[in-house]
């Protein structure tokens, strides 16, 4: 795999444990910093469901980790399935929650699978 696409995976790949650690562990404390239109009452009851979403995040995470680290007929088809996960989570997400998804998550992605198949 192209050098360029392994540093935009293992950055994709470091952003998305950042999120596991900020949904699993700093919730109430950095939620609201992060998401200031999401009603502030409304983290510690949520706390449950954000750190199932930071555990899937971490997912995402180990898969592309993983394509760093797999053989070279495997590394590609990793890269591009995660990737491809990362990419419709974050256009889901800017749809559905926020329209600054669409520039953390799912633009990177997107940069990634290019640099993976044309790089």
């Amino acid at each position: 795999m192209p050098p360029a696409a392994q540093i935009l995976i293992a950055a994709i790949a470091a952003l998305h444990l950042n999120i596991l650690w900020f949904e699993m562990f700093a919730w109430e404390s950095r939620g609201p910093k992060i998401f200031r239109s999401f009603p502030k009452d409304l983290f510690a009851p949520t706390k449950v469901m954000a750190a199932n979403q930071g555990l899937y995040n971490g997912f995402l995470a180990a898969g592309l980790i993983w394509s760093l680290i797999a053989p070279e007929p495997m590394a590609r088809p990793l890269a591009s399935f995660f990737l491809g996960c990362v990419l419709v989570a974050g256009l889901f997400g800017a749809l559905t929650a926020s329209r600054r998804i669409l520039y953390v998550q799912a633009l990177p992605a997107a940069l990634g699978l290019a640099a993976v198949w044309f790089l």
